[in-house]
């Protein structure tokens, strides 16, 4: 099982996973340990990642960039619209009212919804971790903003599902980073909570939360963000100060050239970085436009003034967390500051005058993210055992439903009844189930919406279910009882409705009733009365108990059906009994993906996958013909030189240079079959001269390997040494004959070989030379190591000799050394009075 952890972000993406040892970032092709969160189109495949950025100052209207501002939002959304203005791709609003991206692609103008490139990034990060763990990744974290509305976090479901993906929880980006810096503290208090700010200032946002740290858990005690502060506007502030420089001095205008201006933001946020170091930094671009190299300059001091009204919006989120938390700056014990653009020294100077003390930066800005992710997939995961921390998340946003009210009260009303109530305040944990009470005659539909919408850039309405239909056997209004639940990625669902009729039973007496008789069965409980129009209301509400997961019980209890308890009775009394009946529910959540829509996105990203790796395929090979022309040519006027006559290297090479020219002409755009065919056909001349250099180069030895061959076998046949004198003379002599047979040959072939030219086929094949060492080593091994007969044991007291050298030593044959030792271990034994049992020793000495 994977555990991995994306932090995917508006300019750059990090993949962190879970080893033994600890949570290790991971590098992507290029060795580096961020990733563009680029995606560009060609007109034959997909450039993601690095490559894509490679691609974007070349192709800037086919490369999408900033997705993370587009996902989950509406066209008409005032953020959304400010921030198309400074991306150089089309976008369009779509049918549906959200954005449709345009690009170039394979030939033609093709859409793509946010959602659906948000996948291909994911898809690319996913290859990343899987190269780099060498198994599949599906179960993973994924960190999100805080402000992530519900229609943006089920887009960023639905792109990891186009990915193939399984999240096992969206996490917010604040949690996750306190998530990481408090698992690994050893000293954190038992009692009273070690309260931290987190500032993290990323590309395009500001997120600020406040948590409380015990031994063993972190709780989010609050949330604030602002959605369109980060380091890209202090980018955009520089790139307008410059744009207007160059206007009056260079009389260019970048803004009618989008290549132009990809190259002066670039380099905006270079200076913006030097800057963070420096108190004054230079900007130089050669050819910025129209052939003209500009110059510029600037201090620090006067980047702060023109980034005033950016520094002045720092301190509301920190107010805002401190309101939200009720804690004062005194409360709050060390403040912690993360993100990309959080080295600006005016935020840090502004940071430390609001809390009083010196912002600490003992995590890594850039990966703190990713790396809390991968801890939290770890925890939730079987495969890690992990510290025991506890992680109490809170929900940012108020949600609530609202009804309309039955048909009686309606009537009664001059309005149309609308009634709502909050669900989910401000605050909520993360996961969390309530229950609700509704009392209805007839299907009728609940929605979903954000009760406060002042922080948010989005429609109050997020979803509309109807519950129904369902017929009650009774005359008057049923009684539904319905689930709602907030799920671990932090969005809004009806669960489940459920039908609660009351029936009248006969239950058993028992003759000694017991006290815990009325727990027996957790439904038989008096139904509640519909409550009288003048209550004024319809609907109770209740905390579901989050053990009770499933549909069909209460009260953590399942519903036990028609089960009676057996017991010895002698009268029978009437009890009221709860029947449960599920009502389908009928989900609509405005803007989401459809299934259908998903699973065709899911066939589409295959495809241009697909397509991503023939194209990766096809340049393989033409690298390998590229590679191999320079590669022989170069060795035919070297190590190759006198392993060909001089005609053939002429042709060859001729040969090679006619491929070259192919290769940038003809041959620039062909398919992977073509190229791989003009590498076997160059092979097939080529391939003999590397053959004849290989058996040169590496004859001698494989020659001296035969010969020492032959010598060992020859001296062990003609040694005089004991250990040899069981074998039988003859078989010695056929070792000779084979050794002298085996030399012959070898002396014959060697002279044949050396009277050869270099460049002439060789007679003398190290295949054969290793075959005939083989054949002499198979012939003589066996008649050179038999092992010595053992002289077989009288029957009065057999005895196993003790083996030598580890060799078997079989019954029978000459005699042996070691008998006499063998025989008066023997008596030994005998004269002890021991019981020895000749078919046991046998057996001992055959397999000793």
């Amino acid at each position: 099982m994977s555990v991995v952890g994306f932090d995917f972000g508006n300019e750059s993406c990090i993949v962190a996973v879970a080893r033994q040892r600890g949570i290790d970032v991971v590098l992507n092709d290029e060795s580096k340990r961020e990733t563009p969160a680029i995606v560009c189109f060609g007109d034959k495949q997909r450039f993601i990642g690095t490559a894509g950025a490679a691609s974007a100052m070349m192709n800037p209207k086919n490369t999408i960039s900033q997705i993370k501002r587009l996902i989950g939002r509406q066209f008409s959304d005032p953020e959304l619209q400010r921030d198309l203005k400074s991306l150089p791709f089309a976008v369009t609003e779509g049918p549906d009212g959200f954005p449709l991206i345009h690009a170039r692609y394979l030939g033609e103008i093709k859409t793509f919804t946010p959602t659906q490139v948000l996948g291909m990034l994911l898809s690319d990060l996913k290859s990343i971790a899987q190269k780099n763990l060498n198994a599949a990744v599906v179960d993973c974290c994924i960190g999100i903003p805080v402000y992530f509305t519900d229609l943006q976090r089920r887009a960023v479901l639905d792109a990891a599902q186009i990915a193939g993906l399984h999240p096992l929880r969206l996490i917010h980006e604040t949690t996750a980073t306190a998530l990481a810096y408090g698992i690994y503290k050893t000293d954190l208090p038992e009692n009273d909570p070690l309260n931290v700010a987190f500032v993290d200032v990323g590309n395009s946002s500001l997120q600020v939360c406040i948590a409380g740290f015990k031994k063993g858990q972190l709780k989010i005690l609050g949330h604030s963000f602002d959605q369109s502060l980060g380091g890209r506007d202090f980018d955009e502030v520089l790139f307008q100060h410059f744009a207007a420089k160059f206007k009056d001095e260079y009389k260019i205008d970048v803004f009618q050239n989008s290549r132009a201006c990809l190259r002066l933001r670039a380099a905006c946020e270079k200076l913006k970085k030097v800057l963070s170091a420096n108190p004054a930094a230079p900007l130089s671009i050669e050819c910025l436009m129209d052939e003209k190299d500009v110059r510029g300059f600037i201090k620090r001091d006067e980047f702060e003034q023109i980034s005033a009204s950016i520094l002045e919006r720092v301190k509301r989120p920190l107010e805002k967390a401190l309101a939200e938390t009720g804690l004062s700056v005194e409360n709050i014990h060390m403040v912690e500051v993360v993100g990309s653009a959080s080295r600006v020294p005016s935020i840090i100077k502004i940071l430390t005058e609001f809390f009083g003390k010196e912002p600490r930066r003992t995590m890594n800005a850039s990966e703190c993210v990713a790396r809390g992710c991968a801890l939290q997939c770890a925890i939730l995961s079987p495969t890690f055992k992990v510290r025991e921390f506890q992680v109490n998340e809170s929900f940012p946003f108020s949600i609530a439903l609202s009804w309309k009210g039955s048909a009686s009260e309606a009537q009664n009303e001059a309005t149309d009844n609308q009634q709502n109530t909050i669900v989910f305040p401000k605050g909520n944990p993360i996961p969390s189930v309530k229950a609700l009470t509704f009392y209805r005659s007839g299907t009728f539909t609940v929605d979903v919406q954000y009760a406060d919408v002042s922080d948010l850039q989005a429609p109050a309405k997020i979803s509309t279910y109807t519950i129904g239909p369902f017929q009650s056997t009774k005359s008057e209004r049923a009684k539904v009882k319905v689930k709602v639940r907030l799920n671990l990625h932090g969005i809004v669902s009806i669960e489940s409705a459920t039908l609660l009729e009351e029936e009248e039973i006969e239950v058993p007496v028992t003759k000694e009733p017991e006290k815990e008789a009325a727990k027996m069965e957790t439904d038989e409980t008096p139904a509640e009365a519909p409550p009288s129009s003048s209550d004024g209301t319809d609907v109770n509400m209740q905390d579901a108990k989050t053990s009770a997961d499933y549909p069909g019980s209460e009260n953590g209890v399942p519903e036990s059906g028609e089960k009676t308890a057996e017991m010895e009775t002698d009268a029978k009394a009437p009890k009221k009994k709860v029947k449960k009946t599920n009502i389908p529910v009928l989900e609509l959540v405005y803007g989401g993906m459809v299934p259908a829509d998903v699973q065709k996105a899911v066939e589409k990203e295959f495809e241009m996958a697909l397509q991503d790796r023939v194209m990766e395929e096809t340049k393989d090979r033409k690298n390998a013909v590229e590679a191999y022309v320079y590669d022989m040519r170069n060795k035919l006027c070297d190590k190759y030189q006198d392993f060909v006559t001089d005609s053939e290297r002429e042709q060859f090479s001729a040969r090679l240079q006619e491929v070259e020219d192919w290769l940038y002409e003809d041959g620039e755009d062909e398919t992977k079959g073509v190229y791989i065919a003009k590498l076997e056909e160059l092979k097939k001349q080529g391939d003999p001269i590397e053959e004849r250099y290989k058996e040169y180069t590496e004859r001698s030895s494989v020659i001296d390997q035969l010969a020492y061959c032959i010598n060992s076998y020859r001296e062990a046949a003609m040694s005089s040494d004991p250990k040899f004198d069981h074998i039988d003379m003859a078989e010695k002599q056929k070792v000779l004959n084979e050794c002298v047979e085996a030399e012959a040959w070898l002396r014959e072939k060697k002279q044949h070989q050396d009277s050869l030219p270099k460049y002439a086929a060789p007679v003398l094949l190290l295949a054969d030379v290793r075959r005939k060492a083989e054949a002499l080593d198979r012939f003589c091994r066996p008649i050179m190591t038999k092992p010595k007969p053992t002289k077989a044991a009288t029957p009065e007291a057999p005895a196993t000799p003790p083996s030598q050298g580890g060799e078997s030593q079989p019954h029978g044959g000459d005699a042996h050394p070691n008998e006499n030792a063998g025989n008066a271990t023997g008596e030994a034994a005998a004269a002890s009075g021991e019981p020895m049992e000749t078919e046991k020793s046998e057996n001992t000495s055959n397999t000793a």
